[in-house]
């Protein structure tokens, strides 16, 4: 969903400032099984092999678990180019090595970190009480002493939009919209656009600091951060998000009809020329090693929780995915490639990743997708066009049926953020529940707890089964692609 919502938000600064972004769709169509179009299927041999992923992978061995657990207790929070994300990549790399893994090894990228600081905010008229908030990750600092104005409330985005410039000199701009609950993460990506432009939207307006209720689906009295991208040309104010609780509270207040003053401080600070990292690891194919199939998640996370389901689960899924099959009596003909990426949330990695890999690489990729919706049940899975119906498509189908997955008769529009910048991979979508996923999302909730091991092992079933094909058969997305 990360990278349908930064789609959003890029064409919005390259396209219209001003304009709203259109509504992100669907990544997948309404649940419907791909037609039977008669192809036939891979070999008996393959699919006895992916029959025997599948089941390994439902019994739980608990590898997954295991990745997950010693990541989120030995290491904690992992924000981006920071020193616990350091240590997470080596602890990473160390724990690849230990179960086999072969060419473990760490890309480096240079970018700069942000740090969080002091975030306090409080209704200091007409009812005096303290806000829950967070700063979005980007945001510029307060003066020391924070900023104290009227805030002007909004009921919606668009209301903002329809706000003349320079109606909001020197107050606090307050947008309150609630963010909807879908299965497919569609809500959010409808709604990214409040945190990402909306700082510079209030902005050209003369706001002099924004806030906005969390992209959140829960009631808890916990904000959400995430990135904001200001736009050029515009000035920078300081943005945070306030907990769902309080967001409807200030709209209570707001409905008595009195001026509300708001005292808000932020102390977020940049620390230039820090190193984030990517870390590697191959199942190398017996056959065709050149030939690559790249699945992972990435390795940050923000700092309120300890990126459980965002995005550790995504790691320890892939990675037991493909110690599954690493363990299989012979690797698959092709290397399958486990990435986790590093700086995901600030969106650093996406262009690192595709700059540190070359064309000539990128060729090689069979197909690329990540793994970053959490660790509930996988629903359906997206393939490059053309692929739905063909021997691989209805050979995949019948594996992940019995674990309650679909095949997509459309291709996904959401891979993974990190693999955006990839040029002509083909690419695949394993699309998640995510009907609580907002409800953790980017919060201190986004902890070990929140996982469930039972739907876990059906997302490493489903990852097992669709890598294992895509690297033990002969399959050309490339080619299955053209007219």
């Amino acid at each position: 969903m990360k990278a349908a919502a930064a789609a959003i938000l890029w064409a919005a600064l390259a396209v219209s400032a001003s304009a709203q972004p259109p509504a992100a769709p669907s990544p997948f169509p309404p649940r419907r099984a791909v037609a039977d179009q008669g192809t036939p299927l891979l070999s008996p041999a393959l699919i006895a092999n992916a029959d025997r992923l599948r089941d390994e992978a439902m019994k739980g061995d608990d590898v997954a678990y295991d990745v997950l657990e010693g990541l989120t207790t030995e290491i904690g929070p992992r924000p981006a180019a920071s020193e616990a994300e350091h240590r997470a990549a080596e602890w990473m790399a160390a724990k690849m090595k230990a179960l086999g893994f072969q060419n473990v090894h760490l890309e480096p990228f240079a970018m700069t970190a942000r740090v969080r600081g002091v975030e306090t905010a409080e209704v200091t008229a007409p009812f005096p009480q303290r806000l829950v908030i967070t700063a979005l990750g980007g945001s510029v600092a307060t003066p020391p002493d924070g900023i104290e104005a009227e805030a002007v409330v909004f009921k919606t985005y668009d209301e903002l939009l329809a706000a003349p410039v320079g109606s909001l000199t020197g107050k606090i701009a307050v947008v309150t919209q609630p963010m909807p609950r879908t299965g497919d993460g569609s809500g959010y990506g409808m709604s990214y656009q409040i945190r990402g432009l909306g700082p510079s939207e209030a902005a050209r307006r003369g706001a002099v600091a924004y806030l906005l209720r969390s992209l959140a689906t829960d009631s808890h009295r916990l904000p959400h951060t995430g990135a904001l991208a200001y736009l050029p040309g515009v000035p920078q104010i300081p943005a945070a998000a306030l907990s769902v609780p309080d967001a409807e509270q200030i709209d209570r207040i707001a409905a008595r009809g009195k001026p509300i003053r708001i005292h808000l401080t932020l102390t977020p600070t940049l620390r230039p020329g820090a190193t984030s990292y990517t870390v590697v690891g191959d199942v190398v194919g017996r056959e065709k090693p050149d030939e690559v199939v790249l699945i992972g998640g990435h390795l940050d996370s923000w700092d309120l929780g300890t990126g459980a389901i965002d995005d550790g689960a995504g790691d320890a899924i892939t990675i037991a995915a493909a110690k599954l099959i690493m363990d299989l009596p012979q690797h698959p003909r092709r290397t399958i490639r486990v990435a986790l990426f590093g700086a995901e949330e600030v969106g650093v990695s996406n262009l690192s990743f595709a700059a540190a890999h070359p064309a000539a690489e990128q060729a090689k990729m069979v197909i690329a997708s990540e793994c970053d919706f959490g660790a509930d049940h996988i629903y359906a899975i997206g393939l490059p066009k053309g692929a739905a119906g063909s021997s691989f498509g209805r050979t995949l189908g019948r594996v992940v049926a019995p674990i309650g997955t679909y095949i997509s008769p459309e291709t996904p529009r959401d891979a993974g953020a990190d693999l955006e910048n990839l040029v002509g991979v083909p690419l695949a979508g394993l699309a998640q529940d995510g009907t609580r996923y907002f409800d953790l999302h980017h919060t201190a909730d986004d902890t070990l707890d929140k996982i469930d091991k039972a739907q876990m092992n059906q997302n490493v079933a489903a990852w097992a089964a669709f890598a294992y094909l895509a690297a033990d058969s002969d399959v050309d997305f490339r080619a299955l692609a053209k007219p």
